[in-house]
């Protein structure tokens, strides 16, 4: 391997990406002499990042398969929104004291820009996370946003997108645009109740996904 070969840390950072595009998607076996030739490197890197990939709970090893991509069940997913809710109603309260004029133009701009495209399913999920993202750092909490970065992990582990359902897209943004107008006004109370309801909202969109798949 040259100097130049991707390490087990960078490998680690390119399964994320393919979890996260949903290229290996739950379920999906990770082979290590596939991913090698896949990634162009020796089995040595792919090793250590799919050593990296368990400990954060993405890969797991089951009988027969080898190692996979865990899926979430019903109590697995609930416990998620649970935590999440409770993460982004703090991240809407800090933010709604912290952010300032030009986060929260943007956070509008986006909202605006998403309500001028509910239509297109595949440009929401993706601005939906950048979004998600741009709220969290507008809480200017370093420990917060460490914090729902490591709950995002569990997060790639959803089968598919309740954003592919135009009631909900829709829905969602809606309740984007009333955290960023809570934050706007400098509303604690409200920027926290608007970020919590958005995930319980989000929660019950999931667990009817859920039961659809199952």
């Amino acid at each position: 391997m040259s100097a130049n070969s991707p390490n087990g840390a960078e490998i680690y950072r390119r399964l994320i990406k393919a979890i996260e595009s949903r290229e290996l998607k739950p379920g999906s076996r990770l082979r290590e002499a596939e991913l090698a030739e896949k990634f162009g490197v020796s089995r040595t890197p792919i090793r250590e990042g799919l050593k990296r990939l368990e400990a954060q709970g993405l890969a797991v090893h089951e009988p027969n398969r080898g190692m996979v991509i865990p899926s979430l069940d019903h109590n697995q997913i609930s416990e998620l929104y649970f935590l999440r809710e409770v993460l982004e109603g703090t991240a809407g309260r800090l933010a709604a004291q912290h952010a300032s004029a030009a986060e929260i133009e943007i956070l509008q701009e986006m909202v605006d820009s998403d309500m001028q495209n509910l239509a297109d399913a595949e440009r929401l999920i993706k601005t939906n996370r950048e979004f998600h993202r741009r709220f969290y750092l507008a809480s200017h909490n370093r420990y917060l946003v460490e914090q729902i970065d490591h709950m995002r992990l569990s997060l790639l582990l959803l089968a598919g997108t309740t954003l592919t359902d135009d009631d909900r897209r829709r829905l969602a943004i809606e309740e984007h645009a009333e955290i960023v107008d809570a934050i706007s006004k400098r509303d604690c109370e409200r920027a926290d109740k608007a970020a919590r309801h958005h995930i319980a909202e989000a929660h019950k969109a999931r667990l009817k996904f859920f039961t659809q798949l199952t």
